[in-house]
C-alpha cells in the first residue's frame, strides 16, 4: 500500500481521536508492516505545558483559559515530528491540526516538500450545540456550559477559515462526514469514502 496522508479536523468532543484509533486498526490491518506516524497537536501540547521555560508557562496560561495557541507554537510542535520521524514508507495522521488558516499554508508547503500525494482531510462534522452536549458529558471541573462556549468560539473564527482552505484546494480530498451518528456508522462511511485498498 502506498504512502497515505490523512487529516482530521472537527470541533471539540466531535470524536476525532476515536475515528483515528479505528482508520489506524484498520491500516494495520491493511499493511501491518507499514508504519504509521502519528501526530496528535493536543496530546504534544499537554506535555509541552509540563515544562518551566518562559514560552511554556506563557503557553500554559493560554492552554488553562481555554484560548487557542498562537501559529508559531503550533506549528513547533508538530514540525518538530515530522523532521525527526518521517520517512517516505510511513502513512501519517494529523489528529486536530491545523487551527488556523495560517497554519494550513504551512502544513501545505509539507505536501510539496514531503512530495505528499492527495492527502485526504476529514472534517467530523457535528454543530455547535452537539459538541456543547458532548463536552458537558464529560463532567471534567472545568467543563460548565459557559467555559465551554467560549473555548469553542475560536472554531468559527479560526478553524472555519482552514476548513475552506482544503475544499478549495485540488491538492486535497476533503471529505465532510456527518459526525452526529454511533461510532461505527461513522466509521464505515469514512472507510468507505476513503476507499483504501
Amino acid at each position: 500500500m502506498t504512502q497515505k496522508t490523512f487529516i482530521f479536523i472537527g470541533r471539540s468532543g466531535c470524536g476525532k481521536g476515536t475515528q483515528v484509533s479505528l482508520l489506524m486498526e484498520y491500516l494495520n490491518k491493511l499493511d501491518a508492516f507499514k508504519e504509521i506516524l502519528y501526530i496528535q497537536s493536543g496530546q504534544e501540547f499537554r506535555e509541552f505545558i509540563k515544562g518551566d521555560s518562559e514560552t511554556q508557562k506563557l503557553s500554559k496560561a493560554i492552554y488553562d483559559i481555554g484560548g487557542l495557541q498562537p501559529e508559531f507554537l503550533a506549528v513547533h510542535i508538530w514540525s518538530h515530528m515530522l523532521i525527526q520521524k518521517y520517512n517516505k514508507n510511513k502513512h501519517i495522521i494529523f489528529d486536530g491540526t491545523p487551527r488556523k488558516y495560517h497554519e494550513s499554508g504551512v502544513l501545505d508547503s509539507i505536501r510539496d516538500f514531503y512530495s505528499l500525494e492527495n492527502p485526504f482531510v476529514i472534517n467530523i462534522d457535528i454543530s455547535k450545540e452537539e459538541s456543547i452536549k458532548r463536552l458537558m458529558a464529560r463532567g471534567r471541573m472545568d467543563d460548565n456550559e459557559k467555559e465551554i462556549e467560549k473555548r469553542l468560539s475560536w472554531y468559527e473564527t479560526d478553524v472555519l477559515p482552514a476548513i475552506e482552505f482544503y475544499k478549495k484546494s485540488k491538492n486535497y480530498t476533503f471529505l465532510n462526514i456527518d459526525g452526529e451518528r454511533s461510532i461505527e456508522k461513522i466509521h464505515e462511511d469514512l472507510m468507505h469514502r476513503l476507499a483504501l485498498k
